[in-house]
């Protein structure tokens, strides 16, 4: 079972903080960009003072949490907990407790802001029964220290799954009916922001998908990235978007996305092969999005045979797909840096060239 909260409004402020551990030591070519350039909302002042709470610590946190698992979410008395590892940005534990559930366990210093976004995209890719994804039982703020945490399910994974079978249940889980009343109206968004990486994702709905992808999307990246080239090349596309969609006009439907689907996060469930997916950077969108970070993922002819058996190839899905990539470069150069930027000013003027 998942244990929710109301959904967090997409209007909410979200921090940068989310660092994959293979980005460590690079600084975030982003960070002087004013949360108000983006409308972003700032934090609400408190009126008193406010007493900091005491830093993060392995034992306070892991207690907390063992609590929350035995009393609030009825899961058993934790017998075990070990560390599992750690990125940039968090510390992992597995756990098990006397009534046999193996749990997955994040914890963090930030705020619980980015622990929600990985938890509403999870139970929205779960509630389609379609595709293998951690069960989140829940997320929050720490009490004792300062920090937040999530607790999933904790699946045996391995290196070697199905392509066939990724692309048959990505091919359902982009035709599922939506867990989101927003989504089910037609509305393109998702219920919190979440984070691309390190990156904010705002998220707000929008009822045009084109409209939602030339704000939400690549303009927000352009002008995270400050750089005049970019930024004037970025302009002209995101003029001229429509022409990039008149193939789909009027059929593009909301569809569940991970959001940020590359070989890392993906695997197989122990020795089955069944496809699995975490780490999401989950929103409503057209399905061909999905395919942006394809250029980090060799998906073989078996699975797009199995996912077209579900959503035939579109017109101008191969013009689009540059589009969506264009996305994750910006997105990576704001990360990175690098050569990130000569294959986003590549795309940008590849795109511009196409519809002239």
């Amino acid at each position: 079972m998942f244990t929710r909260t109301e959904p967090v409004k997409a209007t909410k402020s979200i921090k940068i903080g989310h660092w994959p551990a293979f980005a460590q030591g690079f600084p975030l070519r982003s960070a002087h960009i004013s949360t108000k350039q983006l409308g972003w909302h700032k934090p609400k002042k408190h009126s008193m003072p406010v007493k900091p709470r005491p830093l993060l610590t392995a034992t306070i946190a892991t207690d907390e949490i063992s609590r929350v698992i035995a009393k609030d979410l009825n899961l058993g008395s934790v017998t075990s907990m070990s560390r599992a590892g750690s990125s940039g940005w968090a510390v992992m534990h597995k756990a098990t407790t006397d009534k046999g559930k193996r749990l997955f366990i994040k914890v963090s210093r930030e705020d619980a802001e980015m622990f929600e976004g990985e938890r509403e995209g999870l139970y929205a890719m779960f509630k389609t029964n379609t595709i293998r994804v951690p069960e989140a039982y829940h997320c929050g703020r720490l009490n004792g220290v300062q920090g937040s945490f999530i607790i999933m399910e904790s699946l045996d994974l391995h290196a070697i799954y199905s392509q066939e079978r990724l692309g048959d249940q990505l091919g359902k889980m982009h035709l599922a009916e939506p867990v989101v009343a927003e989504a089910k109206q037609g509305k393109f968004g998702f219920v919190v922001d979440n984070t691309l990486g390190a990156t904010p994702q705002p998220n707000g709905w929008m009822d045009d998908w084109v409209e939602f992808f030339r704000e939400r999307r690549l303009r927000h990246q352009l002008l995270l990235t400050n750089d005049a080239n970019l930024i004037t090349k970025g302009d002209e596309l995101c003029s001229r978007l429509d022409e990039l969609f008149e193939d789909v006009k009027g059929t593009i439907k909301p569809s569940i996305l991970h959001g940020d689907l590359w070989s890392g996060n993906v695997s197989g469930l122990g020795r089955t092969a069944e496809p699995v997916i975490f780490d999401p950077a989950s929103y409503y969108g057209h399905h061909e999005a999905e395919f942006g970070m394809s250029w980090c993922m060799d998906l073989t002819s078996a699975f797009w045979g199995a996912y077209r058996n579900h959503i035939p190839e579109a017109e101008g899905f191969k013009r689009r797909l540059k589009l969506y990539q264009l996305y994750h470069y910006l997105n990576h150069f704001n990360l990175f840096g690098g050569g990130y930027y000569g294959m986003s000013d590549l795309l940008l003027t590849q795109l511009l060239k196409g519809i002239n």
